[in-house]
C-alpha cells in the first residue's frame, strides 16, 4: 500500500469515529434542559450569532428550558445588558449563572476583608454590595483574578512579579474565569485562567470557580429545576459549548450530553469542516465525546 493510500484510509477511519454534524432540531426532543455557554456560542465578543439565538428560542417554544452558564467573571445580572447590546434575544434563555456569581459567594464565605484584584476596571462590579475592599498585593488576605488589565497588549508573564509577592505571603487565589483564552471578534486573547495556571506552576494555591468544575453546573441545574418546577433528569440535559477544556469537560463532569461548536475557540485549528485527524485528537482529551457538532449553534443544518 502506498503512503497516500494509508493516509486516506486513516483519515476515513478518523471520520467514521467522529460525531456527526448535528442541528439542534435533530436531537432537541431528547432533552428538557439546555445548559448553554455564552461567549463562543451566542456571541463572539463583538456581535451575536443570530442562528444560535433562534435555535434556543425554538427549543424554549417547544417546552424546553435554557440556562446560560458563563465563565464571565462578573455577576450574571451585569452581563445581561452586554448580551442585549450584542443582539442576543431575551427569548433565547430562562436563567443565567456566571463564574462571577460563584466568586461572590466564595468571597463572602471566605470572611476576608481585603482582596487584591487582578483584572480590568469593568470587573469591579464583582465586589459591589459585599463587605470586602480591594487593596495592594502586599496587603492581600485573598486574591481574585478576573483577567488581564489589558488583554490586547499583555501576556500572563507580565504578572509574574505580582504573583511572586502573593506567593511569598501564601495568599490563596480565586480564579473567577477558568478560561485560558477566548475569541473576541476573530482574535484570540488571554483570560484569567492563564494567570491562575502560572500561579499554580509557581507553587500558589488556586480555587477555580466556573466551568468545567461541577459547582457552577450544580447551580445551573438548581435554576433549571426552579424554572421547570421539579427535579431535572440529567439524562435529559444537554450542554452546548465550544471549548473542550471547559464546556465538554464540564458536561462530562456532571454526566450530561454535549453538543459541540467547532467554530468557536478551536475554529482556527479545526477548520470547517473540521479536519478529522485534528478533531479526533482534540476530542481525545475528553472522557466522553459530544453527541454531535456544528460550526455554529443552529436549529437545522
Amino acid at each position: 500500500m502506498t503512503l497516500r493510500g494509508f493516509l486516506a484510509i486513516n483519515a476515513a477511519m478518523n471520520q467514521s469515529l467522529l460525531p456527526a454534524e448535528t442541528g439542534l432540531a435533530t436531537i432537541a426532543s431528547r432533552y428538557d434542559v439546555i445548559l448553554c455557554d455564552v461567549w463562543g456560542v451566542l456571541h463572539n465578543g463583538a456581535r451575536a450569532w443570530r442562528e444560535a439565538g433562534e435555535a434556543l428560542t425554538r427549543f424554549r417554544e417547544a417546552g424546553g428550558a435554557v440556562v446560560l452558564v458563563s465563565n464571565a467573571p462578573r455577576p450574571s445580572a451585569g452581563v445581561v445588558p452586554q448580551l442585549d447590546e450584542f443582539g442576543v434575544p431575551r427569548t433565547a434563555w430562562d436563567g443565567f449563572v456566571s463564574s462571577g456569581d460563584m466568586t461572590r459567594e466564595a468571597l463572602v464565605k471566605s470572611g476576608a476583608k481585603l482582596v487584591h484584584h487582578i483584572g480590568p476596571a469593568r470587573d469591579y462590579t464583582l465586589f459591589e454590595d459585599i463587605k470586602i475592599e480591594r487593596g495592594a498585593v502586599e496587603d492581600a488576605e485573598i486574591a481574585v483574578v478576573t483577567g488581564l488589565f489589558n488583554d490586547e497588549t499583555e501576556s500572563p508573564d507580565d504578572y509574574r512579579d505580582a504573583l511572586e509577592v502573593l506567593l511569598q505571603h501564601k495568599v490563596r487565589m480565586i480564579c473567577a474565569n477558568p478560561d485560558r483564552v477566548v475569541e473576541r471578534g476573530g482574535t484570540i486573547v488571554w483570560c484569567a485562567g492563564a494567570i491562575a495556571d502560572l500561579y499554580e506552576e509557581m507553587g500558589g494555591a488556586v480555587d477555580w470557580l466556573g466551568k468545567p468544575y461541577p459547582a457552577i453546573y450544580e447551580k445551573a441545574l438548581e435554576i433549571a429545576a426552579s424554572i421547570r418546577g421539579g427535579k431535572v433528569d440529567r439524562s435529559r440535559v444537554l450542554a452546548v459549548g465550544d471549548a473542550v477544556r471547559t464546556d465538554l469537560a464540564g458536561a462530562n463532569s456532571i454526566g450530561v450530553d454535549c453538543l459541540f461548536m467547532t467554530g468557536g475557540i478551536h475554529g482556527p485549528d479545526l477548520g470547517h469542516p473540521p479536519a478529522p485527524a485534528v478533531f479526533s485528537e482534540l476530542l481525545a482529551q475528553a472522557k466522553q465525546p459530544p453527541v454531535g457538532w456544528s460550526q455554529r449553534l443552529i436549529w437545522q443544518i
